[in-house]
């Protein structure tokens, strides 16, 4: 069984840094300093670079089936995999919907055939199908709509996700928007074509109430959730008060993004929930640097070029983000707003933990070998160009970032590497990705230590 010998680079977890060789075999790690007596087939020098556990990104739109004009499985695991993102969890709304046992094993098997790193899929939640939601185990758990739905996935009615919430258990996600606040907004702006205005439609307080609602089902069910893509300071208050039920995440977008950008960006920055304002920014930072937020995940949701750039509310929203996610967080690295360590903690181990994925997230003997080089040095820009995405364009094209992957391996084997920016990318050819592993009985994100996080 080949074995590859990862020398001189420096590890990093969540609490801890340090130089040490890796030693990986049959798609795991063995020995973490090995020693130099160890015998090996393939030998990587590492000096000079960080070693980090593969990104996890718990919340993507790949649309396949049924809108692979927009994205299919094989481009945005390309994607991931330049982008250092070694395992993915998607979300239900494809066509069609994933809303039965049956059409989320179709996915998992059609993933199986093109998908160069893991994969993971949720099942959507619809008025009616608590009982496939209860025979769902292949899955991280079940996604809820509560405003913004495709098709038949909108539960906005309080019955309903109370029925949900009471039956079920298997982990629940939810997009929290208030579809009521959101619908009588629409109706004050109609007409109007001005992409800015989608801020006030999709305002604090659409994102507020259905935040607010959902954390109450879920404590007076005692029921793990996590908030998907907070886009609002207000909304700290609530999810502060985990209960050790409540985990919530923030997206790049919000993070980086404000109703200042619109100007310059226009329906690229189009998104749901809506690009807030800069103190919003600043207190969600605040609420990731303190641990109020446990994840960092992309919500990358591509549309065609030709399709954003059309008039508001034409326009449709979402952006591509999961090949540049971790390069802007390393960017921040060497901004100083953040720690190297910090980033592995958002975005590898806690939506590990959070979601309970059997033997990810970690540089432990034992654990997968899924793991991403990064170079802190390395200096690029990004191109619409040089986008692995089906959709070829970024709302970061043009932006200089310093800090970017090099080289990413899946279950032991690489399936990518570009160490100088100017190197044409080498992708594996064939697909390497294999089925997550959930362990639903597990304690979850509240129920493990710090050291394990």
């Amino acid at each position: 069984m080949k074995k590859t010998l990862i020398r001189g680079g420096t590890l990093v977890s969540g609490t801890n840094i340090s130089v040490a060789d890796l030693l990986v075999s049959g798609g795991k790690i063995i020995a973490v300093d090995p020693g130099s007596a160890t015998s090996y087939d393939e030998l990587v020098d590492a000096t000079g670079l960080y070693v980090l556990p593969g990104v996890i990104d718990d919340q993507v739109h790949f649309r396949q089936p049924g809108l692979e004009h927009k994205e299919d499985l094989a481009h945005a695991t390309r994607a991931c995999a330049k982008g250092g993102v070694t395992s993915f969890l998607e979300m239900p709304n494809t066509k069609p919907t994933t809303v039965t046992v049956d059409l989320l094993h179709q996915k998992l098997d059609m993933a199986a055939q093109c998908c160069l790193v893991n994969y993971g899929f949720y099942i959507g939640a619809t008025p009616h199908n608590v009982a496939e939601l209860k025979r769902a185990r292949r899955t991280p758990g079940i996604k809820i709509f509560i405003g913004s739905s495709t098709g038949d996935l909108l539960v906005d009615q309080q019955d309903d996700l109370e029925r949900i919430f009471a039956e079920t258990t298997l982990p629940i996600t939810a997009h929290c928007e208030d579809e009521a606040t959101v619908r009588a907004n629409a109706a004050r702006f109609a007409g109007i074509h001005d992409v800015a205005v989608h801020s006030q439609i999709r305002d604090h307080a659409a994102a507020l109430i259905a935040t607010r609602q959902a954390i109450s089902l879920a404590k007076r069910h005692r029921h793990r959730f996590h908030v998907l893509h907070v886009s609002t300071a207000a909304e700290i208050a609530e999810i502060r008060d985990h209960q050790q039920l409540i985990t919530a995440e923030v997206c790049p977008h919000h993070l980086f993004f404000s109703v200042d950008d619109y100007p310059r960006l226009g329906s690229l920055i189009q998104m749901n929930p809506s690009i807030k304002f800069r103190n919003d920014n600043e207190g969600l930072w605040q609420a990731l640097l303190d641990g109020s937020i446990q994840v960092v995940a992309t919500d990358h949701a591509p549309h065609t070029l030709a399709e954003k750039q059309q008039p508001y509310p034409a326009s449709p929203s979402g952006l591509p983000a999961v090949e540049n996610s971790l390069a802007l967080f390393l960017h921040q690295v060497n901004l100083g707003r953040c720690r190297i360590e910090q980033v592995v903690r958002w975005m590898c181990e806690a939506p590990a933990a959070v979601w309970n994925l059997k033997d990810k997230g970690h540089l432990l003997p034992g654990f997968d070998a899924d793991l991403v080089l990064v170079d802190l040095q390395s200096q690029r820009t990004i191109r619409n160009q040089e986008q692995q995405t089906k959709c070829r364009w970024s709302p970061w094209d043009g932006e200089t970032l310093t800090g970017w992957p090099v080289m990413t391996m899946v279950g032991g084997q690489w399936v990518f590497r570009q160490r100088e920016a100017n190197d044409q990318p080498w992708f594996a050819a064939k697909p390497l990705g294999q089925e997550i592993q959930f362990d639903h009985d597990g304690p979850g994100y509240w129920g493990r230590t710090a050291a394990t996080i």
